[in-house]
């Protein structure tokens, strides 16, 4: 076990679903980004090179969604059961050490 994670979350490994939610969340802000690029481009090419990769990380987005949805993550479906879910989640968050 590295210490320096251990450290920081004061648990002893970072959980699949922490995980899995930070690339998910990187997924979206990397597709608003490409979106922003997109849109400001003037060049044909840099536009279409910009829509290629907007198009993977698309992709990306939907295989990691897909994942946090096959194991229980997320309920984008059933929004009261995700509702839940955050605030026990907010709660675990909130009771980790305090690491200074």
């Amino acid at each position: 076990m590295n210490p320096i994670v251990e450290n920081l979350t004061g648990m002893n490994a970072m959980t699949d679903q922490v995980i899995a939610t930070d690339l998910l969340m990187a997924c979206k802000s990397g597709l608003k980004n490409y979106a922003a690029a997109i849109s400001e481009s003037a060049s044909p090419e840099v536009r279409n090179t910009l829509n290629a990769q907007f198009g993977k990380a698309v992709g990306l987005h939907e295989r990691m969604f897909n994942y946090m949805r096959d194991n229980g993550y997320y309920n984008a479906y059933d929004p009261a059961q995700q509702l839940q879910m955050d605030i026990q989640n907010a709660d675990k968050a909130l009771s980790l050490p305090n690491v200074q």
